[in-house]
């Protein structure tokens, strides 16, 4: 199996991450990717396309040497058995954008 170019990655609508829309996250990364890329960059931004590292290592590629990851905080819901929201909870979650990243060699 060969793995896809992250242009591949990047064009193709099928591969998406796990982003639902949230505005606040996205500010979060933009400022973020502003701080380590450049202004330039935050352009080129795409929520649907900065995935975990557990999703870049389905795809074939690891984070960089020495790369950090970007963090934002997803709220989680927890429902009792009538499906109603008994609790709401944050969780940290990093991401790695596609310049943080490169193939796995072996």
């Amino acid at each position: 199996m060969s793995i896809l170019s992250i242009k591949e990655i990047l064009e193709d609508d099928t591969i998406i991450s796990s982003y639902k829309g949230s505005e606040k996250t996205k500010e979060m990364v933009e400022k973020q990717i502003r701080q380590i890329y450049g202004e330039k960059e935050v352009k080129h931004y795409d929520p649907y396309k900065t995935f975990t590292f557990a999703k870049w290592k389905s795809l074939g590629y690891c984070p960089v040497k020495g790369s950090k990851a970007l963090q934002t905080v997803a709220y989680l819901e927890k429902k009792n058995a009538k499906g109603e929201v008994i609790n709401t909870y944050p969780k940290k979650i990093n991401l790695f954008y596609y310049k943080a990243v490169e193939p796995i060699t072996s």
